[in-house]
């Protein structure tokens, strides 16, 4: 019986995984309230999971200033890393391999979430008509700053940081989030960068803050730990383009010469439909790049094994049904059922929902 190349082991980068199959980050709103660290429950949430070829943690802040939503966890403190090595631990005791998604969501986020109660920071002072979850009820996102040119350069050294604190904290690699309209996407697209500077105007300026993370985080712990999640033809967070092909053929061709571990693409609307804007490929941009392709946005057991079996795909990130299913891998190899997800409990909370979900060996136990 041949096994489908989903099951399959691969090589990304500096990334040896036993399977194609990729764990999506999913923002939980769970880290401990007082320093938006992870903790044991997290320990157990990302082992149960472990059988993934590739875990990407929940989006992490870089910074305080990088926050957006209440309880989401951040990778610049010691008591951040700390928590986090107890998760990667955990993941490497039971054969599995994690990054960590470095975060920073400019001006989606509200004052109540900013250090000092100071207005969040983004490339142009343009509100983004979004939500965000401040721990009590979704309000709407605060007006931003624009940064000045001068402090742009301590945002690019944080995500530096970030990457040499991925590392201490056990984490395989990191990848850049520069999708969904937070702040690398917010530069990339002139609806939300409207800057006279060497940031903004042309598709090379505004693409130029995107460079310089991606110099900064390849040189600290090299390219090939290093992975890049982009959302091309995504409006989520009421982001825009006037022109996304042509943005996302620029990043893309500036993105080859790296040697990354991966591109993540996610394929159509975040966490919607899959069909794209006239005039836009989503495989026109895939295949402009060189190395590994991770495939995500609503794919069935049957789209996975096709995409991999053709070559459309190297990777398959699964987002909601690794929520209610850790054993994921198992069921999609077997075809066996999966769990309903329980949305009362995708955000904020304790267990239920979280670390409670059962595997198929528990369901033939009981």
């Amino acid at each position: 019986m041949t096994t489908e190349k989903l099951f399959t082991p691969l090589k990304a980068g500096a990334l040896d995984l036993a399977n194609r199959i990729v764990m999506a980050p999913l923002t939980r709103n769970r880290a401990r309230a007082e320093d938006d660290a992870p903790y044991d429950i997290h320990v157990e949430y990302y082992a149960q999971r472990a059988s993934a070829g590739l875990i990407i943690t929940e989006a992490s802040q870089i910074m305080p200033e990088g926050k957006g939503y209440a309880w989401t966890p951040g990778i610049y403190s010691k008591a951040q890393i700390d928590g986090w090595k107890k998760v990667t631990d955990a993941v490497h005791a039971k054969g599995g391999k994690i990054v960590v998604q470095l975060w920073h969501v400019g001006r989606i986020s509200h004052t109540s979430l900013q250090p000092g109660g100071k207005a969040p920071v983004a490339p142009s002072a343009i509100a983004a008509k979004a939500k965000t979850f401040d721990g009590t009820a979704f309000v709407d996102t605060s007006v931003p700053r624009a940064l000045e040119t001068d402090e742009i350069a301590a945002i690019v050294d944080a995500y530096r940081q970030a990457a040499l604190n991925a590392i201490e904290a056990g984490f395989d690699g990191i990848e850049v989030h520069a999708a969904n309209g937070y702040l690398i996407d917010q530069f990339l697209r002139d609806g939300s960068n409207l800057r006279d500077d060497i940031y903004g105007g042309s598709i090379e300026n505004r693409t130029r803050f995107l460079v310089e993370v991606m110099d900064a985080v390849t040189q600290a712990i090299g390219a090939d730990r290093v992975g890049i999640r982009l959302s091309p033809l995504s409006n989520a967070n009421a982001i825009a383009d006037s022109n996304p092909m042509a943005l996302f053929s620029h990043v893309i061709d500036r993105l080859n010469p790296y040697g990354l571990a991966y591109l993540h693409l996610v394929e159509g609307q975040t966490g919607g439909p899959r069909e794209t804007p006239e005039g836009t490929d989503i495989n026109a941009l895939r295949k402009r790049f060189e190395g590994a392709y991770m495939a995500n946005n609503g794919y069935t057991r049957s789209m996975a094994i096709e995409a991999v079996e053709s070559g459309a795909a190297d990777l398959v990130a699964f987002g909601r049904p690794f929520i209610a299913n850790p054993d994921l891998v198992a069921r999609l190899q077997q075809d066996a059922p999966l769990n309903d997800l329980d949305r009362g409990t995708l955000y904020g909370g304790g267990r239920e929902g979280y670390v409670d979900y059962p595997t198929l060996d528990s369901q033939a136990a009981a």
